[in-house]
């Protein structure tokens, strides 16, 4: 198995999570989003997924060849199934709709109005665009905050981790990056706490990826 993934990308970096979480064994594959335009944008890579983005999960030993598949929730959802054990996804159905629920506020209202290509438009039309994304950002994790204090345990839903956080920890990282104090989401930042006490957080966290850059050289 083979993740392709840019160190401090917020969508790998979940699926680097639910990787270690579950102790399955794989092969990181680095692809720089910023090294000479962007190594998603190669035809090699263009032929693994053409929406030019990470993580892309590979499986060499299908009968028909290769199985690809790209978009975090789908590759977390599918190593769900395939290695139930330990699980990311509670046992009882509506504990199971808001895990959703909320990896679903990051991952389709925070995550995209901050990544970097659109970033990089809103450059290119000549705009400045931390505002923008520092607006979206607060509003979605104000949103994340309330769901989460209306029904958390010691993590977003229950007592155990499950694949709602793995979309919190790297969105607060991001965050961060972009200049929101996350200090205004005090349960979110409790349970970030939690999380970053866990061996398989620690793990796939940035900084200590094989491809992590010095902050010199960062992007």
């Amino acid at each position: 198995m083979k993740l392709y993934s840019y160190w401090r990308s917020s969508s790998p970096w979940r699926v680097r999570i639910a990787l270690a979480w579950k102790g399955i064994p794989h092969e990181l594959v680095p692809v720089h989003l910023l090294r000479d335009g962007g190594e998603q944008h190669l035809p090699e890579f263009l032929a693994r997924n053409p929406v030019q983005q990470v993580p892309v999960l590979v499986e060499d030993d299908g009968p028909e060849g290769p199985f690809v598949l790209t978009q975090s929730m789908a590759i977390i959802e599918y190593l769900e199934e395939r290695h139930p054990d330990p699980p990311l996804l509670p046992r009882d159905p509506r504990a199971r709709a808001r895990v959703r629920e909320l990896a679903q506020l990051v991952n389709s209202g925070i995550q995209p109005l901050q990544n970097l290509a659109v970033q990089q438009k809103l450059r290119e039309a000549g705009l400045d665009p931390l505002p923008f994304v520092r607006g979206f950002v607060t509003t979605g994790l104000g949103a994340l905050e309330q769901r989460a204090r209306e029904g958390a345990g010691r993590f977003l839903v229950g007592d155990g981790p499950t694949m709602a956080d793995l979309y919190l920890i790297p969105q607060l990282y991001a965050a961060r990056r972009v200049g929101v104090n996350v200090d205004g989401f005090p349960t979110l930042r409790e349970i970030e706490l939690r999380c970053e006490a866990l061996p398989a957080f620690q793990r796939a966290h940035p900084d200590v990826q094989p491809d992590r850059e010095p902050a010199k050289l960062e992007g």
